[in-house]
């Protein structure tokens, strides 16, 4: 099994895990003290709602999440309009705001690594599909709309 085989979530969630586990097995650096640490809500849940909206745009336009799987349309529209990866940019939100809560360097870290590796694997495989697939369509829009924010 190749690296890319496995779909995004399944980083995400081994990610979240390891933050955890990281978290509570070596807590250094403990540097956002309660209060502050609830201030990751807000990047949390901004998340969980980019990445539902991202998906219910997926399935209004009946074309799939799954990076190796063939997309049939170029999807421009809606949450797309501001980024061009919203469901990666969901899960990037999602760690930071538990790297919030967290408050430890740890957690900080692999949330980091998580949207690097993102890029390398995931973002840069499906953008060149989307080249070769849409052409001038995929030009157009990668030239308009940022791959983040």
């Amino acid at each position: 099994m190749k690296l890319i085989d496995i779909n995004p979530p399944v980083y995400f969630y081994v990610a979240l895990i390891s933050m955890l586990l990281v978290h509570f097995v070596f807590p250094l650096l403990d540097f956002i003290r309660y209060p502050f640490t609830l201030l990751g809500v807000i990047p949390a849940v901004i998340g969980i709602i980019t990445n539902l909206i991202a998906d219910s745009s997926f399935k209004k336009h009946n074309t799939t999440v799954k990076p190796l799987l063939d997309t049939n349309v170029l999807i421009t529209n809606g949450i797309f309009r501001i980024s061009r990866n919203p469901m990666y940019l969901g899960f990037g939100l999602i760690l930071l705001g538990i790297a919030i809560m967290l408050g430890t360097i740890f957690p900080f870290i692999i949330a980091a690594g998580y949207m690097i590796f993102l890029d390398i694997v995931f973002i840069q495989f499906e953008e060149k599909k989307l080249e070769s697939k849409f052409g001038t369509g995929w030009l157009n829009y990668r030239s308009q709309v940022r791959r983040w924010i």
